[in-house]
């Protein structure tokens, strides 16, 4: 078996649906080429060291996924005959501990768990056979993670080097209300061109994610600064001091200078409360001036910027009539006292976006969880074009 941190091989770094544009531009910036891209992540070739400076610089992706080897099998004992031929022996330790997920969709199969059973057997075996000794297995992600991805006859394996999603930054002790995924608040933020350093305004701010989100971009802290484990490092050959090196260029590339003027509000003083603990734990508080407010009250520093509103939507939180007279009021709002920003809602329920009372320049395309959502667009001008 060639050694995986220094052979490239094709790698999929996956996302969440219809973030793909912006994960991306992310993966572009770190100067991979894109083989292609799909709605719910992208193809480039990767070693797995490669894949380490990945894992530390992705905000957009969820796992980084290294493939072993891609083969056909009609049902279970043909996956077990081809995965037990790969020299698991010189990838994963004997006295280790290895988990397995699956996307699978074969008719020969009606759970994906008796695939994880057959993919675990398979190693187990091989390596029982190889060194005389069981690795230890399970459900955990904080070890070495095996991924299967079998559709039809066509399956692919691959090393997860992730493990854990890097969809979530690791600051949000506190999740608060319904809060929006770290990766889906860098996404709608990439869509607004913010430029990290005009001012950024998020009135009904919840658990802080967006106004956190922005204050991380704008000084380029990379998520890896918050994260110390990775399943690349449960694997044979693993090199720390890759990690390191990579940990000690991302922590030496952050802009402490940058302090665009990033405000967060909230009625709620105990979302404010739970807000700042987050910021604090993401090492961004000092960036932020939260405000407990209605957000009518919320102060629009001069010029231009951006300002974002991610309401309730009626969904699992409240009820509509009040709802309604939220958006018509964050209409208002945007129109009377935002004049010269950039305005963006982000919302899951159409009907309530129509009571906002603006033309939306721009409607962008998201999923919240299941949710059909869009980010919609408002050019609040100065003056009278509004008319």
């Amino acid at each position: 078996m060639a050694e995986v941190f220094n052979t490239q091989s094709k790698v999929i770094i996956t996302c969440n649906r219809r973030l793909s544009p912006f994960l991306e531009q992310e993966v572009k910036e770190l100067g991979f080429e894109i083989k292609r891209s799909f709605n719910t992540g992208v193809e480039i070739k990767a070693s797995v060291n490669e894949c380490v400076k990945l894992n530390l610089n992705l905000r957009i992706a969820s796992q980084v996924l290294y493939e072993i080897k891609s083969f056909r099998a009609q049902n279970a004992d043909e996956l077990y005959k081809q995965l037990i031929g790969i020299s698991w022996e010189d990838i994963l330790p004997f006295d280790g501990y290895f988990s397995v997920t699956s996307n699978v969709h074969n008719e020969t199969i009606t759970t994906p768990l008796f695939a994880n059973v057959k993919v675990k057997d398979a190693i187990v075996d091989r390596i029982k056979d190889k060194k005389g000794v069981r690795p230890n297995t399970g459900p955990d992600l904080s070890k070495a993670v095996i991924h299967l991805h079998w559709m039809e006859d066509r399956a692919e394996i691959f090393i997860d080097t992730s493990g854990e999603t890097l969809a979530k930054h690791g600051y949000r002790k506190h999740p608060g209300k319904a809060p929006m995924l770290e990766a889906l608040a860098t996404s709608t933020i990439m869509a607004t061109q913010w430029d990290g350093k005009s001012p950024f305004v998020n009135p009904m701010c919840g658990s802080g994610t967006l106004a956190i989100e922005a204050a991380l971009m704008s000084q380029n802290r990379k998520p890896g600064l918050q994260r110390m484990n990775y399943s690349f490092m449960h694997l044979i050959g693993y090199d720390e001091e890759v990690f390191f090196t990579e940990r000690r260029y991302i922590k030496d590339i952050t802009d402490k200078q940058n302090l665009p003027h990033i405000i967060a509000s909230d009625i709620s003083g105990e979302a404010i409360e739970i807000a700042k603990l987050n910021a604090r734990t993401a090492g961004v508080e000092h960036l932020i001036e939260f405000e407990v407010c209605d957000f009518a009250e919320t102060t629009i520093p001069e010029g231009d910027g951006v300002i974002m509103f991610n309401p309730e939507y009626g969904e699992r939180l409240g009820t509509h009539s009040k709802l309604e007279i939220t958006y018509a009021r964050i209409g208002d709002f945007l129109k009377k006292d935002c004049k010269g920003y950039r305005g963006y809602v982000f919302t899951g329920n159409p009907e309530l976006a129509k009571k906002i009372g603006l033309r939306a320049s721009r409607r962008f395309e998201f999923f919240n969880g299941k949710l059909d959502c869009r980010l919609l667009q408002y050019e609040l001008y100065e003056g009278s074009k509004e008319k």
